[in-house]
């Protein structure tokens, strides 16, 4: 049992009691089941589908994912401030969660009703229809469900980020949020595992399933007929829904407000900016808020590109960077684990940027390196630090604002971070297709992964003006 202190500035910021263990065990299997889309959808298949397989443009991609980002912005203010005000974030963790596994599962299947089955030709030798010159309407109504469920999936964070002050006490956060993140990475692979056989009918690294087992699979989870990345996305969604029912049922808001507080649009926004304005009175946040705004967008393009880099730059053959994908994160289960500790121990602030430091580094690794074997060694210690910043940033935050403000100080990082992620793949997007037909393909993805090491470099330089987290304790908000 936990007491709960005051901060210096009067608010509490510790809950009473450690919450039972299933609570926080449903809330950390949550991390595993968001990431089982986000690498599935939002790294993995998702645009190479669109870019390798149906030949669209970065462009098209980016704008996509930048649409999906602006509805944040605009959405998440008003949300947030519910959350606060009612204190209730469960409820909206559930509802965009559902919103996510339908629209996701609707990627599937607009995929293979409005568009060629594009994907199974790698696989088949087939090819697309003669004269196949695709523009951003082609694609209309399966962008329309990525964006939905990208948004949703990203609306549904700083809710969920904002329940963890009630299960745990301030110097156990670290720990909680490193086991989230770790058990996300395992959601990864064993996400990955599940669903590459319905892209190629194999399982990674162990080969061809029997054919009668794959025909019993495909006849259980519909629109996976075809094979191909555009069968991944129903049994992405149905696997993102499995894995949240624990948080559904386990979790609970521990001091809701019973009665209906109204919240109005203009308020909310008005809120916002009054949010803005309170980072003033608590040391470090808005360093940290702008840091956020940049190295998130730096992750967040890195992680959309990725399997696109490994494919076009570095020549991985057509279904192999899933391999690369799921040996990378067994690193990244051990390196989330770590980076809790060193929380924990060292403090959020340092952790986070000893991090953004090795992410640094490495991405200049890749872009120097030549083989593809020594890429694999990159991609191993890329592995590694992948789950520090999720890990540090939370604690983080909640080190420098009261646990009864976390709400809409999570919603405000998410706004900047969303905010960012329009430029940094727009960035990347026209880079690459700029660069690509006068440079080469390998030259104009090297100099797009340059972008995003300029982002990590601008936003260390900010998160050096943040307090450490000792220090923080020790200071009185600012009035």
């Amino acid at each position: 049992m936990h007491d709960a202190r005051p901060s210096v500035d009067g608010s509490s910021r510790a809950i009473t009691v450690r919450a039972p263990w299933i609570e926080r065990a449903s809330w950390a299997l949550y991390d595993f089941a968001n990431t089982i889309f986000s690498m599935n959808v939002a790294t993995l298949y998702f645009s190479v589908w669109l870019i390798a397989d149906l030949h669209a443009s970065s462009t098209v991609f980016a704008l996509g994912n930048g649409l999906s980002s602006l509805l944040v912005v605009v959405s998440v203010p008003v949300l947030g401030a519910l959350s606060d005000a009612r204190r209730r974030r469960k409820i909206w963790v559930v509802l965009f969660t559902v919103a996510a596994c339908v629209a996701c599962a609707m990627i599937g299947v607009l995929g293979q009703t409005t568009l060629p089955i594009a994907g199974a030709e790698t696989l088949r030798g087939t090819s697309l229809p003669a004269g196949w010159t695709p523009g951003i309407g082609t694609f209309g109504w399966v962008l329309l469900a990525f964006v939905v469920a990208n948004y949703a999936y990203q609306a549904a964070q700083p809710f969920y980020n904002a329940m963890m002050p009630e299960l745990a006490p301030p110097e156990e956060q670290g720990r909680l949020s490193g086991i989230g993140t770790a058990v996300g990475y395992v959601g990864t692979i064993v996400g990955l595992i599940l669903i590459f056989p319905f892209f190629s009918g194999a399982v990674p690294m162990l080969g061809a399933m029997p054919a009668r087992v794959m025909d019993g699979l495909r006849a259980m989870v519909p629109f996976t007929s075809h094979a191909g990345r555009v069968s991944t996305f129903v049994p992405t969604a149905m696997l993102f829904l499995l894995f949240s029912l624990p948080l559904f049922f386990f979790c609970r808001d521990h001091d809701p407000v019973k009665e209906k507080v109204p919240v109005s649009f203009r308020r909310a926004f008005g809120d916002l900016w009054q949010t803005l304005r309170d980072t003033r009175r608590h040391p470090g946040v808005l360093p940290f808020i702008l840091s956020s705004f940049l190295y998130q967008d730096a992750i967040g393009t890195i992680t959309s590109f990725m399997a696109l880099y490994a494919v076009k730059a570095m020549g991985f053959a057509q279904g192999t960077e899933t391999t690369l994908f799921l040996v990378l994160t067994i690193p990244a289960i051990l390196g989330s684990y770590i980076a809790g500790r060193l929380v924990d121990r060292y403090g959020a602030r340092r952790t986070l940027l000893i991090t953004i430091v090795c992410w640094i580094v490495l991405l200049l690794a890749m872009i120097a390196v030549p083989t593809q074997r020594a890429f694999w060694g990159v991609g191993l210690a890329v592995g590694l630090i992948f789950g520090g910043v999720p890990t540090a940033e939370r604690p983080l935050l909640l080190s420098l604002v009261p646990s009864e403000e976390a709400g809409r100080f999570f919603s405000l990082m998410l706004l900047s971070s969303r905010a960012a992620a329009v430029a940094g793949p727009l960035i990347w997007a026209l880079t690459v297709d700029h660069m690509e037909p006068t440079m080469g393909t390998g030259i104009a993805y090297r100099a797009a992964v340059i972008t995003v090491v300029i982002m990590f470099a601008l936003s260390l330089l900010l998160l050096r003006l943040v307090p450490s987290d000792s220090r923080l304790r020790a200071l009185p908000a600012v009035g």
